[in-house]
């Protein structure tokens, strides 16, 4: 594991909605973390189909509490989605969510997501990254641990397949702009500034975000 991580782990009581949740659904949708470590781990055995029987797969890093990842997923039956999310409460929630929503096609994992990328994902394998509202680590002290760097953006850009995209938020201004200073001068992306994507449903960090003031900002960035 890398020792600066993108995220820090908080609590881990579930609700008694988040713990039914969690005990109908997470031996079907969760992959245990001591999982990706066993000699011949296949994520595709995960989903219960390959590449062939898929239009694409769907990368979530930071999944939350799931209200994007489920209503996105559930538009996407064809295509698998790995969900990253380390905060377990949070995992039992999106469950919840995913169960009313009918998305059966989405996995969940708690592993770093640096590190799943490196080593749970093929190059080329990937359609589209999803990075919506990630930890800020506002103070400047803190931001070397921001998940989009140039290195992350290098790994990112070896995943997606060509003309696959990286879709981001942020409340943030300041790292907004880091996004764009970092996906700019990675050679193998193109794009920047966008409308807000309206499939994106709003979420609490967005609406959180809105009432503190802060300008949400959205990105999109195509692997050439």
């Amino acid at each position: 594991m890398r020792e600066v991580l993108t995220y820090s782990r908080r609590g881990s009581r579930f609700t008694p909605q988040q713990a039914a949740a969690w005990e109908t659904h997470h031996e079907d949708w969760v992959i245990p973390d001591e999982a990706v470590d066993e000699a011949g781990f296949s994520l595709d055995s995960w989903f219960g189909r390959g590449p062939e029987d898929r239009e694409g797969l769907i990368v979530e890093i930071g999944s939350g509490v799931g209200e994007a990842t489920a209503a996105l997923a559930a538009q996407r039956p064809s295509y698998d989605v790995l969900a990253l999310e380390v905060w377990r409460p949070g995992v039992a929630a999106t469950l919840g969510r995913l169960a009313e929503a009918g998305a059966g096609n989405v996995r969940l994992c708690g592993v770093d997501a640096v590190w799943s990328l490196e080593h749970l994902l093929g190059p080329g394998s990937v359609t589209e990254l999803w990075t919506f509202f990630p930890d800020p680590w506002h103070k400047k002290r803190h931001h070397k641990r921001r998940l989009v760097t140039p290195a992350f953006a290098a790994l990112a850009a070896a995943r997606l397949l060509p003309g696959g995209v990286w879709r981001l938020a942020t409340d943030w201004e300041d790292y907004a702009e880091q996004m764009v200073e970092v996906l700019d001068a990675e050679p193998a992306f193109e794009g920047g500034v966008v409308e807000r994507w309206a499939e994106r449903p709003v979420t609490k960090f967005e609406r959180k975000g809105v009432a503190a003031g802060r300008a949400i900002t959205d990105l999109a960035y195509r692997r050439r």
